[in-house]
């Protein structure tokens, strides 16, 4: 299904209705969106990880959904977070960089950014606010931290996290002065720390100790849980986990025959088993939706210290299939189907429509939005009711995918100094035979080429908004 102007997203209702009435329950239900940081598709049990072990992720897939073909709107995090909570492309929001200096990395919200999510977007928080959900968001935003980006600004009600993504072992100062850091080298200071801790507006702490963030965060999830077991509520759970550097608990560290990477999945596992848990201990499981996701693929040029996108080709910041294709799970007994596996073609943007639909809220009828409803699907309905994935890198379409064909008129792999490679006659692969990307058919299905090539041109006239990412302090290097 192509995007469609929210003026006729409501022509849906026959596929939402049936889900609007399978509660048992008298309240809408919650939703909670477990989003991890740079988890490859290939870092789980579930996903066929020989050594790092997930036991709770992988009995959530066992009493849920797991998904094969699953998407997030881009190859890094700020535009791919934009793009869950709003449902549209990062074309459409403005949170895409154009200031690369080779023009082929994505990019995304830096110590100098002064822009942000627009406070004209609306988010998931915002839209079920509006229909009396409590909202809450526990770890990592990315969307802009000066003050009138932050959560609260966006309809969250509460946020216990940071603001960026985290600092290493070698700080940098949060004074206007040089100073030495622990390891006794020099560094230049800048004007704002690394990474600030938050509760709502306030900064509780700068630059936390990052090897407890994880149990720090899985204990004000509980708690929001449970203070909010009565109504229905939003939680979306963003650990900052496992992207570098990489700190994890005694419990853990040192327990994993995958390293300190594994040593950090495994207690995002825990994490995972603590909140599926407490949903169980309240008895508001079978009203709850949840969903486990990573917000790109894999960085690989971390070596040991980074994560595996599995038979998929490359990584983060690519947009081969190992950049932006991510484990993900749906959790919501007596609705999804226990033990599902689904190959059907979804994006992280459909999860806005299908809240709506299921919450009851209505979709702004000013904007475009990028998402479909997937109830359906959840439900166990075979088949995609999205036709089409598109691949940017920034503001720039690379691919674009169509049932099992997709076509690369453009390449790079993610993270290296050459420059992309424009194909005058696209690269084509069938993903359901070679996900992997190894085979080139291009010169065999004409036809297909064509057909992508028209809707790759087509999707090229959407006139990207002004980058929010741009925006940044002058003399700042």
């Amino acid at each position: 299904m192509r995007p469609i102007e929210s003026s006729c997203m409501f022509a849906l209702p026959l596929f939402m209705a049936p889900a609007l009435q399978c509660s048992s329950q008298d309240r809408h239900p919650s939703f909670i969106i477990i989003f991890v940081d740079d988890l490859g598709y290939g870092d789980l049990g579930c996903y066929g990880h020989p050594t790092i072990m997930t036991p709770n992720i992988d009995n959530m897939a066992d009493e849920g959904m797991r998904f094969t073909q699953f998407y997030v709107g881009a190859a890094v995090c700020s535009p791919s977070r934009a793009a869950l909570l709003t449902g549209r492309l990062a074309i459409r929001t403005g949170v895409y960089g154009t200031t690369d200096p080779v023009g082929n990395r994505g990019v995304v919200f830096l110590q100098n950014s002064i822009g942000g999510l627009p406070a004209s977007e609306i988010t998931i928080a915002e839209m079920l606010k509006e229909k009396g959900y409590a909202t809450g968001l526990i770890g990592k935003w990315h969307l802009g931290h000066q003050p009138e980006f932050l959560p609260g600004k966006q309809g969250f009600d509460y946020w216990f996290g940071i603001d960026h993504h985290q600092n290493g072992v070698r700080r940098v100062p949060s004074i206007a002065t040089d100073r030495l850091n622990p390891s006794g080298e020099e560094e230049r200071a800048v004007k704002r720390p690394w990474c600030s801790l938050y509760r709502n507006d306030t900064v509780i702490e700068e630059n936390p100790d990052m090897r407890y963030l994880t149990k720090r965060y899985t204990d004000e999830a509980l708690r929001f849980i449970s203070r909010n077991k009565d109504r229905p509520f939003f939680l979306y759970f963003a650990n900052n986990n496992p992207h570098v550097p990489l700190y994890a608990t005694e419990d853990f560290e040192g327990k994993s025959k995958r390293g300190i990477y594994g040593d950090v999945v495994e207690e995002i596992d825990w994490s995972v088993g603590k909140i599926l848990e407490k949903l169980k201990e309240l008895g508001i499981d079978r009203n709850t939706l949840v969903w486990f996701i990573s917000d790109n693929g894999p960085w690989l040029q971390r070596r040991q210290n980074g994560g595996s996108a599995g038979l998929l080709r490359e990584g983060k910041n690519s947009t081969w299939e190992g950049g932006m294709r991510v484990p993900c799970i749906a959790w919501w007994p007596g609705t999804v189907p226990a033990g599902g596996v689904s190959p059907s073609l979804i994006a992280a943007m459909d999860l806005f429509p299908t809240f709506a639909g299921l919450s009851g809220a209505k979709i702004p009828g000013d904007r475009t939005f990028d998402g479909v409803d997937i109830t359906g699907v959840l439900k166990g309905a075979q088949g995609s009711p999205r036709e089409f994935i598109y691949y940017y890198i920034n503001d720039k379409l690379y691919a674009v995918r169509k049932g099992p064909w997709k076509a690369h008129f453009i390449t790079h792999d993610s993270y290296t100094p050459d420059l992309p490679v424009v194909h005058e006659i696209p690269l084509l692969y069938h993903l359901e035979v070679d996900p992997s990307e190894k085979y080139d058919l291009s010169g065999k299905f004409p036809g297909i080429v064509e057909e992508l090539t028209r809707e790759y041109e087509k999707q090229k006239l959407i006139r990207p908004v002004p980058s929010e990412i741009d925006k940044v302090m002058e003399n700042q290097n």
